[in-house]
């Protein structure tokens, strides 16, 4: 594949510790996403279907009504914890993903375009690569079905792809209603760091989950269904600055990206056909979203059926990816750092969790 047109094979680099992170190499997160492919060629004939990654209660929390173990709990905590990109675990096979098993991987740019009075990589001219994963929750990948996209993204504070040494990177998080939704184009979907929840839409045997999940998330953090901008409003800032982070951000699909069409199409293959041809091992497009922010909005509702209002939602900016590959160490190996409640989104010291703690 073109953007990945070199041997190196990153399992064979020693995994730091996370008390140990530096930063990563924007060529070595690429690598690694790109080394084991479910397809070779997506589409092509003669290759295996993708794996379905199925989510069960028992499958995250153990079987029990209560979960008989903590895994998952644990999981979470390194999630907030953890700066890491790359977590190759001691068999060198990462971990698979509890909640959003399923999902396709994508590289390219994020630009900011428009004045801001935001801080960081939401500053007006600000430009960097990007590693992305549009994922899903839980196990329903098709179209017409009820399921949760969501896109979390790194961002690496070079436009050089061969950038030499080690980058702190920060992430975003966003998704669709938590509780699913049955959108049939992607390109409809609204991606937000602070999305509705409807947790009835999972059904009989989808609700224990996404409520021991919400309590999981709740007990290790304090906010189980924002997810604060202020890691990419800190990302490049001098360090006496203040930090001025917005408090939402919604990404949508251009307009003018295509449509594809198929009955119970994978969203896998929906963004896999936004940039190549099926049987062609070269990118032909780009997959473009829209970057919107604003400081105003709502909550209204219970956690089980939360519902949000916003107003003044303003284009500052875009996301482009100019490749993308579905693959097992995008599955299982790249990790997206979630940031962890602050009181006040724009000051480090009203944190929930400090240095692997819960705080308050």
């Amino acid at each position: 594949m073109r953007a990945v047109a070199h041997t190196l094979d990153v399992r064979t680099l020693p995994a730091a510790d996370d008390g140990e992170y530096a930063g990563s190499r924007y060529s070595q997160v690429v690598a690694a996403i790109f080394a084991n492919p479910y397809q070779q060629t997506w589409g092509a004939t003669g290759e295996p279907p993708l794996p379905v990654y199925e989510v069960t209660f028992a499958s995250v929390f153990g079987g029990l009504l209560f979960g008989k173990t903590r895994q998952f709990q644990t999981d979470s905590e390194r999630t907030l914890d953890s700066p890491v990109d790359l977590r190759w675990g001691r068999d060198g096979k990462g971990f698979r993903r509890l909640v959003h098993p399923n999902g396709v991987c994508l590289t390219g740019a994020w630009r900011i375009t428009e004045e801001t009075p935001y801080s960081g990589y939401f500053r007006n001219g600000s430009h960097a690569l990007v590693v992305g994963r549009y994922s899903t929750c839980c196990t329903e990948t098709r179209r017409g079905r009820v399921r949760s996209l969501s896109m979390v993204g790194k961002l690496f504070p070079t436009t050089d792809p061969h950038h030499a040494t080690p980058l702190r990177t920060a992430s975003f998080i966003t998704q669709e209603d938590i509780g699913g939704s049955n959108t049939m184009y992607f390109n409809d979907v609204e991606l937000r760091n602070a999305p509705d929840t409807t947790i009835s839409r999972r059904g009989v045997s989808g609700l224990p989950l996404l409520l021991r999940v919400g309590l999981t998330f709740r007990k290790v953090d304090q906010q189980p269904s924002i997810r604060q901008l202020y890691p990419i409003a800190e990302l490049g800032k001098p360090a006496g600055e203040p930090t001025r982070a917005p408090q939402f951000m919604r990404l949508l699909v251009a307009r003018d990206q295509p449509r594809i069409q198929g009955i119970d199409l994978d969203f896998r293959d929906e963004i896999m056909a936004q940039i190549f041809d099926r049987g062609d091992p070269f990118p032909k497009r780009t997959l473009t979203f829209d970057i919107e922010v604003t400081d105003e909005g709502q909550t209204t509702g219970s956690a089980a059926k939360e519902r949000r209002t916003f107003q003044n939602w303003r284009r500052i900016g875009a996301l482009t990816f100019d490749n993308a590959v579905i693959s097992y160490n995008g599955d299982s190996v790249i990790h997206f750092s979630h940031p962890t409640w602050r009181e006040d989104r724009n000051d480090p010291a009203t944190a929930t969790r400090i240095n692997g703690r819960k705080v308050r």
